[in-house]
């Protein structure tokens, strides 16, 4: 396995700049999901570690080589992509083989690799069924085998789940995840689903127009996102984010308020926060309980209740206007038009200072 350090790489298609100066290490053995928003320049990132794209600036290292004029077959990757890439006319056992074959490695060497890389994927009973007769799983498995028995110091993969059905997405996520543990291989995973990224990733990468948001693990970019884009990317439903009044600064703690939220002191964790002026509050979906309305920090009526068993969404309008959802772990329905307040731990809240606030998927 290996170490991937990128220093500074940038990426330009004539006078469009895609990757803007990108500076990510990736450690031996360390499990890295790039995520991000369609056209946030993730995909591209992956081409130029696999040597499918050219790398304007800056350098790429894998284990310790330079390896920006390698070829691709010469930088010791091997890569899984969206779709299968898998030929129809030949069996598994041919298709995960194919790589080997065409290097003439010796047959016992090549038949052992195959077989050992049907045990790690559980697959020994597909080896001489056609494509035609594999399930879109079965087929994204064989394509991670003919990766596996390359023996590669990196895995790349680039989006590998999405054209498969929900149920198979998560077994899918379950045997990649399994298949991180028992090779300890270093793995570099490109994906916009943000369940995929929280659920794999030792480390996560948030990119946006070609630069990195934040870098840290899945919890501390949960927890502690670094600003309003990586707050509002990650978690679903996606985080509520309110504007404030900034009334007071007391220390490590600010004091803000508006037509719909009672006054509150809540951490600032030294932003550009400043007394008078308007900030930006946020509230994970899943911190908010729902009280009377004298109880309440927030105060709203309720526009919409979606019922999911495990957990009720309750679409909000609070006084001033702004919509906010609530995920209340029980099963219970909140009629359109109810007056509801709602209180939250001012601790797990975050504040940022105003800005532009990010357009997330729907919940």
């Amino acid at each position: 396995m290996a170490q991937v350090k990128l220093k500074n790489i940038r990426k330009s298609f004539g006078s469009v700049d895609v990757i803007k100066g990108v500076d990510i290490t990736i450690e031996d053995g360390e499990f890295v999901v790039f995520v991000g928003p369609s056209g946030c320049g993730k995909s591209t990132l992956l081409r130029m570690i696999a040597g499918l794209e050219d790398i304007t600036s800056g350098t790429l290292e894998i284990d310790g080589e330079v390896m920006n004029d390698r070829q691709p077959k010469d930088r010791g990757i091997a890569m899984v992509f969206q779709t299968y890439a898998i030929f129809p006319h030949m069996t598994v056992r041919e298709n995960v083989a194919f790589g080997l074959t065409i290097n003439n490695v010796p047959k016992a060497e090549k038949d052992a690799k195959v077989a050992e890389a049907a045990r790690v994927l559980q697959m020994e009973h597909l080896l001489d069924r056609r494509p035609s007769q594999l399930s879109g799983g079965q087929r994204q498995r064989v394509a991670i085998g003919r990766a596996i028995v390359r023996d590669p110091k990196v895995f790349l993969f680039d989006e590998p789940l999405s054209n498969l059905d929900a149920a198979l997405r998560m077994d899918m996520r379950m045997e990649i995840g399994r298949l991180h543990q028992s090779l300890a291989a270093s793995m570099i995973y490109v994906t916009h689903d943000q369940v995929e990224a929280m659920t794999l990733a030792d480390k996560i990468v948030v990119l946006k127009d070609g630069l990195v948001m934040q870098i840290g693990s899945p919890m501390e970019l949960y927890h502690e996102p670094a600003n309003l884009f990586v707050a509002g990317f990650l978690g679903a439903p996606s985080m509520n984010f309110i504007t404030v009044d900034v009334t007071e600064i007391q220390g490590d703690m600010a004091v803000v308020r508006n037509a719909s939220l009672e006054p509150i002191s809540v951490p600032h964790k030294a932003r550009d926060i400043k007394v008078g002026e308007k900030a930006i509050l946020g509230v994970r979906p899943q911190y908010l309980q729902p009280v009377s309305q004298e109880d309440g920090m927030l105060h709203g009526s309720v526009i919409l209740t979606e019922r999911l068993g495990a957990e009720t969404v309750v679409d909000v309008a609070l006084r001033d206007g702004t919509k906010i959802i609530a995920a209340i772990g029980e099963d219970r329905v909140l009629d359109r038009g109810t007056e509801v307040g709602f209180r939250f731990d001012p601790m797990q809240a975050h504040l940022f200072a105003q800005e532009p606030i990010p357009v997330t998927a729907p919940h």
